[in-house]
């Protein structure tokens, strides 16, 4: 974990944020707890995902060039609080539905085609989660398990193995902290108790191009 954000642009950032956040919701009719395709729609996020700053952090851990691929928000609040399961990210978003092998699991969510790509694109990946207000135990920090990253795709007998054999670390950052995560990391959150809120900034990085013409979502 490291500081990122200082308080202002992290206010800044927040309002704008839930502003649009509040827009999507009135436009569904319903609860959304968060906000897809940020490196599209919102220009402020898309200049913080490839800032200097969060490249020294990336190229520092993964010692590969990374890219951005994808940029979502959430936020947990009294009309919008959920329970999140032990899983893994699997999916990516990409521009179209092109029949790959090893690609699973086609779906489309708001309007973009999701898939699970192979083992070794996910291996390469890793996420910058930025907190935009203090996130604890409370309201709904995140809980990881150390070292699930490092056995590929898991199925869910071994996940249960894993809960049952593995003391979770509770993720607790400060505002304007950032968190760096694999997608394979098993990991979960509890409903916040807490009626603040919890925004989080959640911008994925790949490190390598997709095979047979497939392309990332948002590059």
């Amino acid at each position: 974990m490291v500081d990122v954000l200082p308080e202002k642009e992290c206010e800044l950032l927040a309002n704008e944020l839930s502003a649009l956040h509040q827009r999507r919701r009135e436009a569904a009719k319903s609860r959304l707890g968060g906000v897809r395709n940020l490196l599209r729609i919102l220009p402020q996020v898309a200049d913080l995902a490839h800032s200097p700053r969060l490249q020294i952090i990336l190229n520092e851990k993964l010692h590969r060039t990374a890219f951005p691929v994808r940029a979502l928000f959430f936020d947990k609040t009294v009309e919008a609080n959920w329970h999140v399961a032990w899983h893994q990210d699997l999916t990516i978003a990409v521009v179209e539905k092109i029949e790959t092998p090893e690609y699973i699991a086609w779906s489309v969510k708001e309007g973009s085609v999701h898939v699970q790509p192979e083992r070794r694109v996910l291996e390469g990946m890793a996420a910058i989660r930025l907190h935009l207000d203090a996130c604890n135990a409370s309201n709904g920090a995140l809980k990881v398990l150390p070292g699930s990253h490092l056995h590929g795709k898991l199925d869910a007998a071994a996940i249960k193995k894993w809960t049952h054999e593995t003391n979770p670390f509770v993720c607790e950052i400060p505002k304007g902290g950032a968190l760096l995560m694999r997608p394979l990391l098993l990991h979960s959150s509890a409903p916040s108790q807490n009626p603040a809120h919890r925004r989080v900034v959640h911008i994925e990085y790949a490190t390598e191009e997709l095979p047979n013409g497939l392309k990332w979502f948002d590059c």
